[in-house]
């Protein structure tokens, strides 16, 4: 770890974090807690994916869309309007609307083949954001004078290192220049987010092979062809899996920072409040 103490840590001038876990859990939430106080700079990687590396996609699958409608057609061709999204830090719709869901196109969905093209899209987004985090650290000092830095990453960060790896690219860089926080959900966290997303089902990115074994899974247990599939049903059955297969993932990359538990997240309320608990975090993992 980049603090050798709690002390270390409540003294250091630069303070410079990375928080991850499961979507739901608090990440955004802290986040913005740090960025209110006026002494951190908030680095949200989804944000970095959809304005900087996947912005061109989204728009132009909205222009897409627009272009089956006479009216909108005759305007987009005239340079009459010009399509955007319209991302911000707390509102990720047209991301995960462009990822989409595979299955019956009459209820929104996509060819598993247009859909693995944008899995694959959204990786290599994810991969280039997360590299991003260090020079944005010099960055946000040098242009806005932060000396404190939150990296508020993805919930699909551990589909895209190997935890495992001690040379993974991707960890070595940030676990070099920031302190990895994990925010751990218990067996309830779990259940309340499945509950959660039950009621309204989003798109989200997962390794290649999970999905092609669970499409295929997926196709024998239901006994119906692809274009008939029902996407939110899809990502509804993928989604408790992915959790159980996520959480070892995310532990094993706790070795390389501090854990926080979800409830210890729940009541904090200033970045006074999340400093002293990393302090006391790091000093029961030291």
């Amino acid at each position: 770890m980049i603090y050798a103490s709690g002390r270390d840590w409540l003294d250091a001038p630069d303070k410079r974090i990375m928080l991850f876990g499961m979507s739901g859990l608090g990440k955004t939430r802290l986040s913005n807690i740090l960025r209110e106080s006026g002494g951190w700079f908030h680095y949200s990687v989804d944000y970095r994916i959809g304005t900087r590396y996947m912005g061109e996609h989204i728009a132009d699958n909205f222009k897409r869309e627009a272009m089956k409608v006479p009216l909108l057609r005759e305007l987009l061709l005239s340079d009459s309007i010009y399509v955007a999204s319209n991302i911000t830090f707390d509102n990720l719709a047209p991301l995960s609307t462009y990822l989409g869901k595979p299955g019956d196109a009459d209820l929104g969905g996509l060819p598993f083949d247009e859909y693995m093209l944008r899995q694959n899209q959204h990786r290599q987004a994810e991969l280039a954001a997360m590299a991003d985090t260090v020079p944005f650290i010099e960055r946000s000092e040098r242009i806005y004078g932060y000396r404190n830095f939150v990296c508020d990453t993805s919930g699909s960060i551990c589909e895209i290192v190997d935890p495992d790896d001690p040379d993974d690219p991707t960890l070595h860089l940030v676990s070099r220049n920031l302190l990895p926080i994990w925010l751990k959900g218990g067996e309830a966290h779990t259940a309340e987010l499945v509950r959660r997303f039950d009621r309204a089902p989003k798109p989200m990115y997962y390794q290649p092979d999970f999905l092609e074994t669970a499409w295929r899974d997926y196709l024998v247990e239901t006994d119906l062809p692809p274009e008939r599939i029902q996407p939110d049903e899809f990502v509804r059955w993928t989604y408790a899996r992915a959790l159980a297969r996520r959480q070892p993932r995310y532990a094993a990359m706790a070795r390389h920072g501090v854990t926080i538990e979800a409830d210890d997240v729940a009541r904090v309320n200033s970045a006074a409040e999340l400093e002293a608990l990393v302090a006391d975090r790091i000093d029961a993992t030291a």
